[in-house]
């Protein structure tokens, strides 16, 4: 079919043929099909869908757009984890090594902070030296001898992914249950994996602000897990306010490193070691997630995940130092405080205004060519349940320009609600889905 009939057809709610799927997407990659008929083809499927059939046609055709890389010389089962976003999400950083720790080989290919969302790029950037555009070969070497690499997309894998994340972007379909599904799916399966954690965020500083939108999303890439012949396991998280009390690039760094020393906030603690536990048992190193977990706790209070991490930093380019020394990492020049308006209790946080006041201090980008300042970001004094006295830090600015302080102190006031009585505290994992 030409490419008219078949955005006619899927415009008109037909089913696509997955050959003429898999051609139309190879036929845009090498420029065959123009930026305007996918647009209007991206248009069709926001508004008419993909069906399982059509969404694994899509799906793999993107995924074999590119290089799928073989990690088969790496011996054991190779698991990643992604999520789908959120503010003071530093969760990969401490994930990759515990995971890695415990024996299991985590090829992790990331992205950038983009919107109100952090990126674990960006993060870990904020490391002295730490190179994340390595090449493919170095990316297999790292993953068969340290059990563990984290790089940024490389030009070979799903570029047809690439070309069209960037064209829906300005055509506003970014919000596609199956095209963010099938992107994140190819992107995922061309590393090399054998299995796959999901973390579907779903609350406030989500993508997914709605339970059954997040449940939808996570349902659909477990399908598509199954129809690529991958395990994957999805747990729904909650995004409702920042996880941790840390928000910017280095302050992010360090609250990940403090989470393999045992001394990291109670909701990031829990959420990691809830993601990673899944991990081993994917990976086949732990018959539970109990007994994983109990794996989990002896590599952090043996050290082994703090020296993993130390391997991995030092492995690509990184100081290890900065993981024993803080003050080699980027350091704001200057704080100041947002402070509490009345006594009572946090009641709320609005999580993606949080992640906009970031954006606005320099710690995030608008556009993807955006310049970020790894040292500057907020350290959150108190979080939602509990007390603050009238005139008390509620959130401690680190900044090194003056000039939007203001505004961003102002947004962050906004952000917070407050009340007389303390709400009931929500789960951190609201879901597991198989």
């Amino acid at each position: 079919m030409r490419p008219y009939e078949l955005i006619k057809a899927k415009r008109d709610g037909g089913k696509l043929d997955p050959d003429a799927i898999r051609e139309f997407i190879a036929a845009y990659t090498r420029g065959d099909v123009p930026d305007y008929q996918m647009s209007a083809m991206c248009m069709a499927v926001f508004f008419k869908g993909l069906d399982p059939v059509e969404l694994g046609a899509w799906t793999r055709a993107m995924l074999e757009s590119g290089e799928v890389l073989d990690l088969s010389e790496t011996p054991g089962l190779k698991v990643d984890k992604h999520s789908t976003g959120g503010v003071g999400d530093k969760v990969s950083l401490s994930l990759a090594p515990l995971a890695a720790a415990c024996g299991v080989p985590v090829p992790m290919i990331s992205g950038r902070g983009l919107g109100h969302t952090g990126g674990t790029l960006d993060k870990l950037e904020s490391i002295p030296g730490f190179k994340v555009n390595l090449s493919v070969a170095d990316y297999r070497r790292l993953v068969k001898q340290v059990g563990c690499c984290l790089i940024g997309q490389t030009a070979t894998l799903a570029p047809a992914d690439k070309k069209l994340y960037a064209l829906r972007d300005v055509t506003a379909t970014v919000d596609c249950l199956p095209l963010i599904a099938s992107s994140i799916m190819s992107k995922k399966l061309a590393e090399g994996i054998d299995a796959l954690v999901l973390d579907v965020k779903v609350g406030s500083g989500a993508f997914m602000k709605k339970l059954e939108d997040a449940r939808a999303l996570a349902r659909t890439m477990i399908g598509i897990g199954t129809e690529m012949k991958r395990k994957v396991t999805a747990l729904l998280t909650d995004m409702d306010q920042p996880l941790g009390r840390a928000v910017g690039n280095a302050l992010e760094v360090v609250e990940a490193v403090e989470m393999l020393r045992g001394k990291a906030p109670d909701d990031y603690t829990e959420v990691t070691l809830a993601l990673t536990a899944e991990m081993l048992v994917l990976g086949g190193k732990a018959p539970t997630v109990k007994e994983a977990r109990e794996q989990l706790q002896r590599a952090v209070e043996d050290g082994s995940a703090l020296r993993k991490l130390q391997e991995i930093v030092q492995a690509q380019g990184g100081d290890p130092r900065a993981i024993e020394d803080y003050s080699l990492l980027p350091q704001a020049r200057a704080k100041a405080d947002v402070v509490a308006p009345s006594d009572g209790f946090v009641t709320g946080i609005d999580t993606e205004a949080v992640g906009l006041a970031a954006v606005a201090l320099g710690a995030g980008r608008e556009r993807v060519d955006s310049v970020i300042d790894p040292a500057v970001g907020f350290t959150l004094l108190r979080k939602v349940g509990e007390p603050v006295k009238k005139g008390e830090p509620i959130v401690r600015v680190h900044y090194n320009d003056e000039k939007p302080l203001k505004d961003v102190k102002e947004r962050l006031l906004k952000a917070y609600r407050f009340g007389a009585t303390a709400p009931a505290p929500r789960p951190l994992v609201v879901e597991r889905l198989e």
